[in-house]
């Protein structure tokens, strides 16, 4: 058991030396250099043999991959030792090469069969050595009926004989070893290779001397070259099969044929001599040939080396026809109790083979699949996708997983999920193998899922995620389009006034609407449209209409919703305001969809009160806009703690004398980033701010202009100050006690204080009638301001408790700016209020020719900055002082 490749060379060199010194000079010098090869190797391989020992004290048989070259080093030593012996003249060269090549041929053989993937099992083993003795007595017996049993010399004895068959059947086996190993172990080869020439020269050599026994001394000599090159071939081997045994391990990398020896590879290389032997019989039968002793004893060790080699082929044929009947048992099994259903297609994509689950699961026969092309099984939306998918297998690009709708036993479409494999290697399958899965019930879920997650709850629309995920889709595949924003006005009030299962019955028929609108009919003109709610009483629409369209259609979507909401005991009357943006102009979905928004909050700060149903485009001078507005919503609260608020006056004067009567406080916002803000802009938001915020103000102002009258009258001025307020204000609980207690707390004549409300923002409403005369029981006038510039008739005012009118400009002016005669709406309106009682006032006189006008028309008082602009209270006491009236 020589472990360590050290001893290879050893050996090696030694043999070399020894062979050449029995060829030179004689014996002697070879006995003492094999001599020492021995004791070299030995002492080498002391600690190689203490491991040995301490390996089979643990009980471990594996004694490493070194086992097999120690047998080949065994080998090389027993032919350089015997080819020595046979130069020592007392001994006989003939017998003594015998015996060396019959024990020496073994050892090699061994050591073959025990390197590290030749042989890797007992059974292996054994098959090698069957193998090779069929083909070397085979062969041997062809050649000794043919020739070497004619010319053989008398006296060929069985020694002869012995180590002729034994060179035959050694290197054969050593050929079939290399031949067997060397698609696992290239390595294999050479170290065969070196065996089978190291055996042939051994044979040779013996032969030889076994028949010229005069001829020993030149025979070393002229066998030493072929021995030296066998043993380079030989040591090689050893040192890479070991290699690679370290890399890769013992085994090879893939089995036999037949697991233990690869029966049927066997076949081919034992038939081919096996019928040789038998032709060579019968045609030295056909020539009249005899067999002797020899040839018959060579023809039985033959067929029984055939005979023993065929039994072990019949078991293992037995045994592995066994496990694949396992095997395939198994694979039945599996296949049959399985829920997925596995369909073998040819390179024509044509069913040859379904599984017995295919009935059970799907209700497909046999006679409905097999022979057909798999996509006549399919629905046909998913013909061209799965076709590219099994070509794109076939290609050997891909490995896909393919989702298809299968047309079951039923006549049902399934949801289905295949992967797919190509094995048209596989002699057994030579097909694509597709394992089809049921996914109905995990598709129906998805579809569920998507539904919630895309879809709004209570309305039944698309949510705001599904809506820019639509409107994103389009802006990315570059389609034009507009996107509408909507929003119910005064939604809040309803789930107020009437509860929350009214407001969404109102949403629902609201969606409802909305989708009646954006799907045209048959026949019908329209615009089709992807209406969702964003959230609250907001809806959206997309559409592929460009902007001019989109208009038309945010009309038509204004005016559906505008129609009464008839519910079971309820109705409710709602506007909306709409806003358009371009869905391209804006670049990403979000940004058309911040646009539309902000054309609709424009719709709405420009809808009239009660008046709504607006349309209005995005423009980007509406950013500034709403971006001012917000500043103004965030500015306002705590306006009047800041004291940035301010009242100015404006003279009112007698258009005779021009002697000033009265004056009008107007308020006004000077913020320290903002600017100037007028009452016009801030008041509007104030009120829809809440909290109170408007009410507040205008107690403010209430009290400021209270205090300035008193102030006045103490100065001997006798000049009364009207005050605005809005309509909301107006008709707030608690106005008549804060204009009582402003009246009391600044000691002010109730008589000098006018309170004024515009015409576009009285209310047609009881209450605020009964506001106006509880004012006048106060004994506090008040007055309507801008009157033409609103529905006001002039029959209602002799029913409204008004005892001061201020007539707007556009009575007297014409439109295109024209000066001309007072017209007849002005006499007609000064002089009903002078039969009714009530006083006139003129505003925004500008010129000498408005105040001709008016005075031709009968109004004696006037207002506008002819007279003298709005301006802090100072510089209206200095106008006063030059148009001093008369004391008190």
């Amino acid at each position: 058991m020589i472990g360590n490749p050290r001893t290879f060379w050893l050996v090696l060199l030694t043999t070399a030396a020894a062979l050449s010194a029995a060829a030179a000079s004689g014996p002697v010098l070879g006995l003492v250099a094999v001599a020492a090869a021995a004791a070299g190797a030995a002492l080498l391989h002391a600690g190689s043999l203490i491991r040995l020992a301490l390996r089979i004290h643990h009980g471990r048989r594996d004694f490493g991959p070194c086992r097999g070259a120690g047998f080949l080093g065994m080998g090389a030593l027993i032919t350089g030792a015997g080819v020595a012996v046979t130069g020592v003249p007392a001994l006989a060269p003939g017998p003594a090469a015998a015996a060396t090549t019959l024990l020496a041929a073994p050892t090699y053989l061994l050591g073959l069969l025990l390197l590290p993937g030749t042989a890797p099992t007992v059974g292996a083993r054994l098959r090698r050595l069957l193998d090779g003795a069929g083909i070397g007595v085979s062969l041997f017996y062809c050649a000794w009926v043919l020739a070497l049993g004619r010319t053989a010399p008398p006296g060929t004895g069985p020694l002869r004989l012995a180590v002729a068959v034994t060179g035959s059947v050694a290197v054969a086996v050593a050929v079939v070893t290399g031949l067997r190993a060397v698609r696992h172990r290239p390595a294999a080869l050479g170290c065969a290779g070196g065996a089978a020439l190291s055996i042939v020269g051994l044979d040779v050599y013996s032969l030889l001397l076994l028949g010229h026994h005069r001829a020993w001394p030149a025979a070393p000599g002229a066998v030493t070259g072929g021995l030296v090159v066998a043993g380079l071939a030989m040591v090689a081997g050893p040192f890479l099969i070991t290699a690679g045994a370290r890399r890769a391990g013992d085994e090879p990398t893939r089995p036999e044929v037949y697991d233990e020896g690869g029966t049927l590879a066997a076949y081919p290389l034992l038939m081919g001599p096996a019928l040789l032997a038998v032709i060579v019989s019968a045609f030295h039968l056909l020539t009249g040939g005899r067999f002797d002793a020899t040839a018959v004893s060579l023809g039985v060790a033959a067929f029984a080396a055939l005979a023993v080699r065929e039994l072990l082929a019949a078991r293992d044929i037995r045994r592995y026809a066994l496990r694949l009947a396992g095997r395939e048992a198994r694979f039945r099994t599996l296949v049959s109790g399985s829920t997925d259903v596995t369909i073998v297609l040819d390179a024509d994509l044509v069913v040859r083979w379904q599984s017995p689950a295919a009935a059970r699961q799907f209700g497909l026969s046999d006679q409905d699949a097999l022979g057909r092309p798999l996509t006549d099984l399919l629905h046909t939306e998913d013909h061209g996708p799965v076709t590219e998918a099994l070509r794109a297998v076939l290609d050997g690009r891909q490995h896909v997983l393919v989702q298809a709708r299968l047309r079951d036993g039923f006549g049902r479409w399934r949801d289905t999920e295949s992967t797919v494999s190509d094995q048209r290697t596989a002699p057994e399958v030579a097909g694509l193998v597709v394992h089809v899965r049921d996914v109905g019930d995990r598709a129906q879920l998805q579809r569920t899922l998507d539904e919630v997650a895309w879809t709004d709850d209570q309305t039944g629309l698309a949510n705001r995620r599904r809506f820019v995920a639509a409107a994103g889709e389009a802006c990315h595949e570059g389609r034009p389009g507009s996107v509408l924003v909507l929003e119910l006005d005064r939604f809040e009030s309803v789930a107020d006034l009437h509860g929350p299962t009214v407001a969404g019955a109102v949403l629902i028929e609201a969606a409802r609407r909305l989708r009646t609108a954006t799907t045209p009919r048959d026949g019908a003109d329209g615009l089709a449209g992807f209406p969702a709610r964003l959230g609250g009483a907001a809806f959206a629409v997309l559409t592929e209409a460009p902007l001019v369209h989109a208009f038309a259609l945010a009309t038509r979507l204004a005016t559906a919703l505008a129609e009464p909401f008839h519910l079971p005991g309820h109705t409710v009357h709602l506007t909306a305001d709409v806003g358009v943006a371009d869905l391209l102009g804006a670049g990403t979905a979000e940004e058309a969809l911040r646009h539309a928004d902000v054309a609709r909050r424009r719709a709405r700060q420009l809808s009239r009160p009660r008046d709504g149903n607006r349309v209005e485009c995005y423009d980007k001078s509406f950013e500034a806009a709403l971006v001012r507005r917000t500043d103004i919503e965030q500015q306002l609260p705590g306006v009047i703690g800041r004291g940035e608020l301010d009242l100015v006056f404006q003279p009112i004067a007698d258009l005779v004398t021009r002697q000033p009567v009265g004056a009008e406080a107007l308020l006004r916002w000077r913020h320290p980033r903002l600017g100037a803000v007028p009452p016009s802009e801030f008041l509007p938001i104030a009120e829809e701010l809440g909290a109170g915020l408007a009410e507040e103000i205008g107690t403010w102002v209430l009290h400021k202009a209270c205090r300035q009258l008193s102030r006045w009258h103490r100065d001997g001025r006798t000049l009364w100050v009207s005050v605005n307020v809005s309509a909301r204000q107006l008709a707030a609980d608690g106005w008549l006690t804060t204009v009582a207690t402003a009246i009391d707390t600044h000691d002010v004549r109730p008589e000098f204080l006018v309170v004024e409300v515009t015409e576009a923002a009285l209310p047609d409403d009881t209450l605020a009638v009964e506001q106006l005369a509880g004012l006048r029981a106060l004994g506090v006038r008040t007055a309507l301001d801008h009157f033409g510039t609103g529905p006001t008739a002039l029959s209602h005012l002799r029913r409204l408790p008004i005892d001061v009118l201020k007539i707007d400009q556009t009575l007297f002016v014409e439109p295109a700016g024209r000066r001309g005669p007072a017209t007849p709406i002005v006499d007609v309106v000064v002089a009903l209020a002078r039969r009714l009682g009530i006083d006139v006032i003129a505003c925004g006189l500008e010129t000498e020719s408005h105040v001709d006008v008016v005075r031709a028309a009968g109004c004696p008082l006037g207002q506008g900055y002819l007279l003298n602009p709005p301006d802090h209270a100072e510089h209206v006491e200095a106008y006063l002082e030059r148009h001093r009236a008369p004391m008190l």
